[in-house]
């Protein structure tokens, strides 16, 4: 599937806070916060919700198209993405600045804090979907980004007739309720956890479900460690999780999910079993630390599939064969 992933790329600078920020907060000072968390850990790590989408489904057996804006620093990072098969070429980079950053803590209860340093980011607005029209594209990926960006690049997609999926998350504090309501009408998909879809809520002032009717495929919710909901056509299913082996970071976990999620559309799954290769996916990215520390090979990942969900792909007309067809494409990378 000729899939372009537009968004974030970052470097991450992961932390460790040895306690619970929730013991550290006073609430009736919340106010006029002024806290300071001594960490014992941290990690530089390759990131960018763009980037981490993209690195997935490039394990997935996909070929991305990264899109976005990076600084006089990203050389080796491109390096590392353009090795693993994600295409870079429609990465800019901007010389005169670094690459966007993102900083966070995390408590040992998963909970985060966390800032972003913008940096090139702020010039993706200048890029142009228009430029990839030509090639066909099957679907856009609208995950965070310079604000500006975002919005024109759902104009663009509707404009140009692009299905795309819609993925505000972490802008959408960001965002007007106006943007937020034009980008969601006219998505394919919507893809947002369950605090950021009752934000979502109040700042669009619509309802549950005119948010949930409004993609014109599917709307999926992220629920951590309870799996996934989807809803789509009328149905509502709920996809379970892959339980990970281990856990040891939440960071990019989410786009992890998604792009095993992509990678169901990109085999003409129904909805319910794309959700279960996006918890698999989900799985790999929660045991290892940071967004891009874990690997595996097309048969690994559909064993695994297998182990956890076999009978619910087994119970889908043509899940039976769906496995071998897998393993037949791994043999074949």
């Amino acid at each position: 599937m000729n899939t372009v992933v537009t968004g974030s790329i970052a470097y991450d600078y992961l932390m460790t806070f040895p306690g619970r920020f929730a013991e550290h907060i006073l609430p009736d000072q919340i106010h006029r916060l002024s806290v300071s968390f001594l960490v014992d850990e941290m990690r530089k790590q390759r990131g960018g919700c763009a980037a981490n989408i993209a690195y997935n489904l490039a394990l997935l057996g996909e070929r991305p198209r990264l899109m976005g804006t990076v600084g006089q620093d990203f050389a080796g990072y491109r390096a590392w993405l353009d090795g693993r098969g994600v295409d870079t070429s429609l990465v800019r980079t901007e010389g005169d600045l670094f690459t966007a950053s993102f900083f966070v803590s995390t408590d040992e209860d998963g909970n985060q804090i966390a800032n972003f340093y913008t940096g090139a980011m702020a010039r993706a607005r200048d890029l142009s979907l228009e430029t990839v029209y030509a090639d066909g594209v099957d679907l856009v990926v609208i995950s965070p980004n310079d604000p500006e960006a975002m919005v024109k690049y759902a104009a663009e997609c509707q404009t140009l007739g692009i299905p795309y999926l819609y993925d505000p998350s972490q802008q959408i504090v960001r965002l007007s309720g106006e943007e937020l309501s034009m980008g969601l009408r006219g998505s394919s998909i919507l893809v947002i956890n369950e605090y950021e879809f009752e934000l979502l809520r109040e700042k669009t002032n619509l309802t549950a479900d005119q948010i949930r009717g409004a993609p014109s495929e599917a709307c999926v919710v992220t629920l951590g460690a309870e799996g996934s909901r989807i809803w789509s056509g009328g149905e509502t299913h709920h996809v379970p999780p892959a339980v990970p082996r281990c856990v040891d970071d939440p960071t990019g976990v989410g786009d992890a999910y998604r792009a095993g999620l992509i990678k169901g559309m990109a085999l003409g799954l129904p909805w319910h079993l794309c959700g279960r290769l996006g918890s698999t996916a989900a799985a790999y990215a929660l045991e290892q630390p940071g967004p891009q520390s874990h690997h595996y090979s097309l048969n690994e990942f559909t064993t695994r599939l297998e182990g956890h969900f076999s009978d619910a792909f087994r119970a889908w007309a043509g899940g039976s064969t769906l496995f071998s067809q897998l393993r037949s494409s791994a043999s074949r990378r």
